[in-house]
């Protein structure tokens, strides 16, 4: 990606949906001001202990919900296969949040239209809104940012590059 986009350039990334922290780490790891955010305990219990030697900062929030961060706080936020488990009226929450705490840019990182049976399958079976993501992502996105740029960074997913302009 870094051809593309380059997040070294960058002092601060907040990423929400962070998980075990995998992201995290590299992010810190190359030098970037970074915290997590995520709604389980469990998954940042396990991201707390990956990320024990690096200066990461994690909190317990549903962005939905709200995230406990001042206007502008992080260069750049970031969500990676966040969006597409959520209902269309939460994606635009989350959307819409991500943009408040963001400076520079919002990156959804999710699936792109090359998906997989396997995938269709089982996001089916889950019953999130995924197919509607898909669908729609463009013109979701497209609503709350003036610019957003679409790049496929692997076969069957994409970053949402969206431009934050207040």
């Amino acid at each position: 990606m870094k051809a593309n986009f380059d997040l070294n350039k960058f002092d601060s990334i907040l990423d929400v949906g962070c998980g075990t922290g995998a992201l995290c780490q590299v992010l810190s790891e190359r030098g970037i001001t970074v915290a997590g955010v995520d709604s389980s305990d469990k998954m940042l219990a396990i991201a707390k202990k990956k990320n024990k030697n690096h200066p990461v900062k994690f909190y317990t929030n549903n962005a939905v919900e709200g995230l406990p961060f001042k206007n502008s706080s992080f260069d750049i936020s970031i969500a990676s296969y966040v969006a597409h488990g959520l209902q269309k009226k939460e994606r635009e929450l989350l959307y819409a949040e991500m943009k408040r705490i963001s400076d520079q840019f919002v990156i959804i990182y999710d699936y792109n239209e090359n998906r997989s049976v396997l995938t269709d399958l089982v996001e089916r079976a889950e019953g999130g809104d995924y197919f509607a993501f898909i669908r729609n992502v463009n013109d979701e996105l497209r609503d709350f940012f003036e610019v957003v740029e679409v790049i496929n960074v692997g076969k069957k997913g994409a970053w949402y590059l969206c431009k934050v302009i207040k």
